[in-house]
């Protein structure tokens, strides 16, 4: 996905910048930059920034993201590398576990039931979810198949019990 974005936006680039000229930027070589001090120049680069149109200047953000290695809406990165290092020592249970402490809502998860008990398992999802009996029907013949989603385990939890009863096997995800 990022090679996309990033061929999309050098093509963006170059389509922009060949009808204009661009004007000269001096670039200072490393070594005569010495002297200059850090505010210093991080002034001219501001005032350089600030001479630029404002299509230039929009072609020079692109551009900039484009080097940064950033697509447009941020890094192209997964979430690990986003939550920084790992502390010495911890291991990747640790994570899987802290994780599932911090799960909130929950899905409710029919795997199947017994035949002769459908019909009653039928009624009893039409009275926790708004369907009607054919959506109902439809849905608990899907087996395995999510019910509900985005409970609380206090929500999830009658509801599963009941579905216990008369002979379904739910699973909390």
């Amino acid at each position: 996905m990022s090679s996309i974005t990033t061929n999309l936006a050098s093509k963006t680039l170059k389509r922009r910048l060949l009808p204009f000229t661009p004007k000269p930027i001096t670039i200072i070589s490393r070594s005569s930059s010495s002297s200059e001090t850090q505010t210093q120049k991080l002034e001219r680069i501001a005032d350089v920034l600030l001479d630029l149109t404002k299509i230039e200047r929009h072609d020079y953000a692109i551009l900039f993201r484009h080097k940064m290695g950033l697509g447009r809406y941020g890094p192209a990165v997964s979430g690990a590398i986003l939550s920084g290092p790992a502390a010495p020592g911890s291991a990747s249970g640790d994570v899987k576990t802290a994780a599932a402490a911090e799960k909130t809502a929950f899905d409710i998860k029919l795997e199947k039931f017994d035949a002769a008990a459908k019909i009653k398992v039928i009624k009893e999802v039409r009275t926790f979810t708004d369907l009607g009996l054919k959506e109902a029907k439809d849905l608990v013949e899907k087996v395995p198949v999510v019910l509900k989603k985005g409970l609380t385990k206090e929500e999830a939890g009658p509801i599963i019990e009941k579905l216990k009863a008369l002979g379904a096997t739910v699973v909390l995800e």
